[in-house]
């Protein structure tokens, strides 16, 4: 009866390589994956390969790698304390594995698992910890299995939906989270995982909703809306709470829609934190500046139409003495604008471009509630905007794309 390939499990262990020789042997799509984890663990590693990908070639550039422009040769894995052995050349393969038997030298084989001495596990990473999967039953590994489980395990860790408690003192503090355009599908990793671990969420009404329903039932989500202002300001009374709920030794998050650096006030919130000496983490989001825009077929630059685009707040009209935005400027340029906050100024913003350059054929979209359901999209020019909203009933929130750019996609599908 045949030995069953893999009759007992692979021990696992974590190598500490930092400082240590590590040759790779092979410079290819194998190295390329495996090169980064390398490079951050420390290891002093040398690539023994005639050529290299790009990619690879850009370490050995950089400095990150040693390159030895050549095949393997008997001697290389001399002092190694791990090697990688990646090259389509299975006698080269083959001879360079006998080299670290001899010698030994963990081992990993990409051509041939079962001549190896060692395996590369799955692995993944959640705020400091590493995850690494391997399935050795006797059946044999199966990559994709413990590449599935891995996934599963750090995504679990990143949204919360597995617990792991951290066993030390939590230091109180506020984070300012982007959470992106709407689709709550598209908040970042760590915005998601902090909201998972809050005691408290100050959140905007522009904010991904949907997430807030996914909080434990001990988290108290506070609409910044309803927030009494009393004496004070909208603003001042959101800080204020902010740092109320700090001091109690919450971990709070403040989740704005889009980044909160763009047009969110974020740098506001943060200057009052820094001066009543709480501690705050800025977590940057998808800015619905161009996320909406791609979310509807719309480029904000295209070879050959834009090479560049700005934003702008229209919260307040071109003529408003308030207002920090040089208009005429912005008629001026050839590229793509991106208005935000400014549905109820269309005509206002309208009338000033075309005065100052722009013309009135420009194309314009209207893109209301973008990445969520009932996101939808609405054409016209810079001549028809001002009566398009109105006889569409486009309401706030919209993102507004004006210039040649809004036809591409359109005329792309044509």
């Amino acid at each position: 009866m045949a030995e069953p390939p893999h009759p007992h499990p692979a021990y696992p262990v974590g190598l500490r390589l930092s400082g240590r020789r590590v040759v790779v042997i092979g410079g290819g799509q194998v190295a390329q994956r495996r090169l980064p984890a390398l490079i951050a663990a420390g290891a002093d590693i040398v690539l023994v390969s005639p050529a290299a990908t790009p990619s690879v070639e850009a370490m050995a550039t950089a400095g990150e790698i040693r390159w030895e422009r050549r095949p393997y040769a008997e001697g290389d894995l001399a002092d190694a304390w791990y090697v990688l052995i990646a090259t389509s050349d299975a006698e080269a393969n083959a001879r360079a594995s006998a080299e670290a038997e001899r010698t030994r030298t963990w081992c990993v084989r990409s051509d041939d698992a079962d001549a190896a001495t060692a395996w590369t596990p799955a692995t993944g990473r959640s705020e400091g910890v590493t995850v690494a999967v391997m399935t050795t039953d006797v059946h044999g590994r199966d990559p994709r299995r413990s590449a599935a489980v891995r996934d599963a395990i750090v995504e679990g860790l990143r949204d919360g939906t597995i617990a792991a408690p951290h066993h030390r003192t939590r230091t109180p503090g506020v984070a300012l989270v982007g959470g992106g355009p709407g689709d709550p599908d598209l908040i970042t990793v760590r915005g998601r995982r902090l909201l998972a671990e809050a005691d408290v969420v100050i959140a905007d009404r522009l904010g991904p909703r949907d997430l807030l329903d996914e909080l434990p039932p001990h988290v108290e989500v506070i609409d910044a809306a309803k927030i009494p202002y009393g004496r004070y300001m909208a603003q001042e009374a959101i800080n204020n709470a902010l740092i109320e709920h700090a001091k109690a030794g919450k971990a709070v998050v403040r989740l704005k829609g889009g980044d909160p650096f763009v047009f969110g006030r974020g740098m506001e919130e943060a200057e009052a934190l820094a001066d009543a000496g709480i501690p705050c983490t800025v977590v940057p989001g998808v800015s619905s500046s161009i996320s909406v825009p791609g979310a509807a077929g719309i480029p904000v630059t295209h070879r050959g139409v834009a090479h560049e685009f700005t934003v702008v707040s229209g919260h307040v009209a071109p003529d408003d003495e308030r207002s920090l935005v040089d208009w005429p400027a912005l008629g001026r340029l050839r590229g793509t604008l991106v208005v935000l906050m400014g549905v109820d100024k269309i005509g206002a913003i309208a009338r000033t471009l075309m005065a100052n350059g722009r013309g009135p054929g420009t194309p314009v979209a209207l893109i209301q509630e973008g990445t969520t359901a009932a996101q939808r999209r609405v054409d016209a020019t810079l001549a028809t905007v001002a009566d398009t909203v109105i006889a569409e009933e486009v309401r706030p929130p919209a993102v507004i794309v004006i210039g040649d750019v809004v036809a591409v996609g359109r005329r792309d599908h044509e």
